[in-house]
């Protein structure tokens, strides 16, 4: 088992680390929103929904489609020590509720995108997002997690975080197109 250690690149260890034969395995980032743009949000719902998709929030019978969803994503999700996503399980998905609300993105009867969410110390806080490969670059991430963000504004929540693997570039502009900064970058590293 390698050592690896997860450092925010603003770190002195960064450098410490390179010289001491230390390298780079996997690139993440943490991004934030704060009092988010409520017609952006709702422009990015739109786009969707003019597409022929359609939006809601899903409950716990709904664990099955997000779980198969999950199972067909599970090869493409970009791997970093700091990242790891491991679908596992039915039972894992059907235990996301009742502390995690999930939201997707259905063409007809067919979950094609999700994301998954919940309130944390005041902040709503994305576990995961994940569409399909056919729907990627349509919007439909950036749509399920603005429906996410506008059911959290209702709630009273106006402070959201994510993140995600740098290699998932599709992922940083989807976030960064609905208002998210990123304010955090960190480098894995094992020697």
């Amino acid at each position: 088992m390698p050592d690896t250690q997860i450092v925010q690149d603003t770190d002195p260890r960064c450098a410490e680390l390179e010289a001491a034969g230390y390298r780079v395995v996997g690139e993440s980032w943490a991004a934030h929103l704060t009092d988010p743009d409520r017609d952006l949000l709702e422009t990015a719902v739109s786009r969707a929904t003019a597409s022929g998709l359609t939006l809601r929030e899903l409950g716990p019978e709904s664990a099955e489609a997000l779980h198969k969803l999950e199972q067909l994503n599970a090869p493409d999700y970009p791997y970093t020590p700091a990242t790891e996503r491991v679908v596992g399980e039915l039972s894992k998905t059907q235990a996301l509720w009742p502390e995690y609300r999930v939201f997707g993105a259905f063409d007809g009867s067919r979950l094609v995108g999700a994301t998954v969410i919940r309130a944390h110390e005041g902040s709503g806080d994305t576990r995961f997002t994940s569409v399909l490969a056919q729907y990627r670059r349509r919007g439909v991430g950036q749509a399920v997690k603005a429906a996410s963000i506008l059911a959290f504004l209702e709630i009273g929540i106006k402070r959201f975080s994510t993140g995600g693997a740098a290699a998932n570039d599709g992922s940083l502009g989807a976030n960064e197109a609905l208002g998210y900064v990123v304010d955090e970058r960190w480098r894995s590293y094992q020697l």
